[in-house]
């Protein structure tokens, strides 16, 4: 009996694996704040700077620089730490910035032996009338920190919601290898009509569409806290809405068929339509048109900006417990399928 479910129990033992690892493990730290986010050329500038899971009071040796790129870059002057979470970094920013435009957007960096080095994006956008040249820029990036210890890495805006990961995207890989099984049988029943093939399609169908929902509400939860609304009509959540629009018209018109064989055989028709408007939906339309979706418009999906080797440990075998999961869900409604039909045939 073990062996027969050893998928089951691995699916189990996979996702305790999944929340546990990836609720329980800390964030790296970061930066979350730094103000002001502007500043003129020949001026001092006081930067307030707000970090998480810092340690810079507890740190002996912090040193922070603004950087425009690897070559070019500015020491902090004085660094005053007034707790863990928050210190102040002064600069003297030079009276030349090396760019033809009017403002040049520089990177904030904060190292120290506790929490190695942490890195602010667009931290200060600084200013110039017309002087335009690289003098004073010349303060080296060396030595850096590193954080050793086993935790997730952090993104600004992202923060805690970085876990969702887990969550958000593997119920997306179940939903597909779940829609791929269910078109799986439904083109076996049309080669051969079997009631077995119809009701393990209709069932994976089941499953995925409701793994589907979740992975739009986790999506739609995502949303809130980095684009600002729970929907924003981006092309991804568009696409897929109309993705599980389509799917959830298969369960309709099986309802408008009284005979059980052609309403198995339309339905499996329809089954492959949904599942090739699937892809396009998915994975074409939204990588031809600007998205704030990662993966999509041009941004990034599953790489280094966000997803680390440590995220990559609790990631992967997110998607196989997701998906084994899904699986054995709808194991369960087939079964439960195949009970009522010998109920009904009893009768």
């Amino acid at each position: 009996m073990i062996i027969k479910n050893w998928w089951k129990i691995l699916s189990v033992v996979i996702l305790l694996y999944v929340i546990i690892v990836g609720m329980a493990t800390p964030l790296s730290p970061g930066i979350t704040t730094a103000s002001p986010s502007s500043a003129k050329v020949g001026n001092s500038l006081t930067l307030k700077v707000e970090g998480y899971n810092s340690h810079y009071q507890d740190a002996e040796n912090i040193r922070a620089w603004l950087k425009i790129d690897d070559e070019l870059s500015i020491c902090a002057g004085e660094i005053v730490a007034s707790s863990n979470n928050q210190l102040t970094a002064t600069f003297i920013i030079p009276d030349q910035i090396p760019s033809e435009e009017a403002v040049q957007p520089t990177t904030l960096l904060l190292s120290n032996e506790i929490d190695g080095t942490s890195v602010f994006p667009d931290a200060v956008f600084i200013t110039k009338d017309s002087i335009t040249g690289s003098a004073g820029w010349n303060c080296m990036i060396e030595d850096l920190y590193q954080n050793d210890q086993y935790d997730f890495p952090f993104r600004n805006i992202l923060a805690e919601t970085i876990r969702n990961l887990y969550f958000h995207v593997p119920l997306w890989f179940g939903m597909i290898f779940l829609f791929l099984a269910s078109v799986i049988y439904s083109i076996r029943y049309l080669r051969n009509p079997l009631d077995n093939y119809d009701i393990k399609a209709v069932a994976y169908a089941k499953a995925g569409i409701l793994y589907g929902i979740l992975g739009t509400v986790t999506g739609a939860i995502w949303a809130k806290y980095t684009w600002g609304a729970y929907w924003s009509f981006d092309v991804k959540q568009n696409m897929s809405a109309i993705c599980l629009l389509i799917y959830a018209a298969y369960f309709v018109l099986r309802t408008s068929f009284d005979d059980e064989q052609r309403k198995a055989r339309i339905s499996a028709v329809y089954n492959i339509f949904a599942f090739a408007a699937m892809i396009p939906l998915l994975f074409v339309i939204p990588r031809l048109a600007d998205s704030l979706h990662p993966g999509n418009g041009g941004n990034p999906a599953l790489g280094t900006d966000d997803l680390d080797n440590t995220m990559r440990t609790v990631f992967y075998p997110a998607v196989i417990g997701w998906t084994l999961l899904g699986f054995w869900m709808s194991e369960l409604i087939i079964r439960t399928r195949k009970v009522e039909q010998h109920l009904l045939e009893d009768e």
